[in-house]
């Protein structure tokens, strides 16, 4: 199946993860935001929020096929 990952600020990155253009990534089912994370090369622990279909999810939500998944840094007050 295949999502689309968009993310901010810091966690930026042309290859993997852009804020203009949602990058897409082709998973199995049954993966979960922990996984999508991983495969981007993320590190967990510098994802503050995710949203999946512009609502706010845990890290072990499981996508579906044309979910579209953004990851945001703690900033500011966050």
């Amino acid at each position: 199946m295949k999502v689309n990952l968009k993310c901010f600020s810091t966690l930026v990155n042309i290859d993997t993860c852009d804020y203009r253009d949602s990058t897409e990534y082709d998973l199995d089912d049954g993966q979960t935001i922990e996984d999508l994370v991983q495969l981007a090369g993320i590190p967990r622990e510098d994802v503050k929020i995710v949203f999946v279909n512009s609502r706010i999810v845990d890290f072990d939500t499981v996508l579906s096929g044309g979910d579209q998944v953004g990851l945001a840094p703690a900033v500011g007050g966050m």
